[in-house]
């Protein structure tokens, strides 16, 4: 499941409707919207994202987050180290071989570090 797709999910659970309903609103497929909230689908089209912020009424700071988690929610994520150091070559790969065994809170420890230094660098 992806961040986006974890924060959709909790949004429809909140509001009391089935998938099925939310996606007829939506003007998706019930297949679709659960390929979404699993993370079997890609990030959600821009028109896609406005209807569900319609959809949950949710207010402008909301509708950025959401929008913010969609953008980093691809379930299949390349990351492409041309041109950059060897030591972020080495990053990349020794991320993508890792990941499947770290524990929620190593990856809670990673992220907030990397937000830290994203921070510190802007």
């Amino acid at each position: 499941m992806t961040p986006f797709g974890e924060r959709m999910r909790a949004m429809r659970e909140e509001k009391g409707v089935t998938q099925k309903e939310m996606a007829a609103a939506l003007g998706v497929s019930p297949a679709y919207l659960s390929a979404l909230e699993h993370g079997r689908r890609g990030v959600p089209s821009w028109p896609l994202i406005q209807k569900i912020v319609g959809y949950f009424n949710v207010i402008w700071d909301e509708a950025e987050d959401l929008q913010r988690l969609a953008v980093a929610s691809h379930p299949r994520v390349t990351v492409d180290t041309v041109g950059l150091s060897p030591q972020a070559t080495l990053l990349a790969n020794r991320l993508a071989g890792a990941i499947g065994s770290l524990s929620a809170a190593d990856i809670d420890e990673l992220v907030a570090r990397l937000e830290e230094m994203e921070r510190r660098a802007g």
